[in-house]
């Protein structure tokens, strides 16, 4: 692994509406990090919480925040190097499949 991939969850306070019992975005990000960290262990990744209610500067950030508000995707909304691997209600098993694609490799 050479690059440290970047993993950018959308979202916003208020839980989606169509994503009933599901945590919130802030939420979300805070459990992706730490399942991340635990399953892999000492390998670098990068991971953001983008609020689309707030302004943003990066042309992506508001690409993917008008995109959201507009019911193209739900939120949260997770990309991992740009590639969409959730959203709305998160699962693990796309978010571990695409940093295996990275080159993570989960401790045994």
């Amino acid at each position: 692994m050479t690059k440290i991939p970047t993993i950018e969850v959308y979202g916003t306070e208020q839980i989606c509406a169509s994503c009933v019992n599901a945590p919130s975005s802030k939420d979300t990000y805070e459990w992706l990090e730490a399942a991340i960290s635990r399953k892999y262990k000492n390998q670098p990744f990068s991971i953001s919480y983008i609020d689309i209610e707030n302004p943003q500067l990066e042309e992506q950030h508001k690409d993917y925040a008008a995109r959201i508000m507009e019911d193209e995707f739900f939120y949260p909304l997770v990309l991992i190097e740009g590639e969409v691997v959730g959203e709305g209600y998160i699962q693990l098993k796309p978010v571990y499949r695409e940093l295996e694609k990275h080159g993570f490799k989960a401790e045994q």
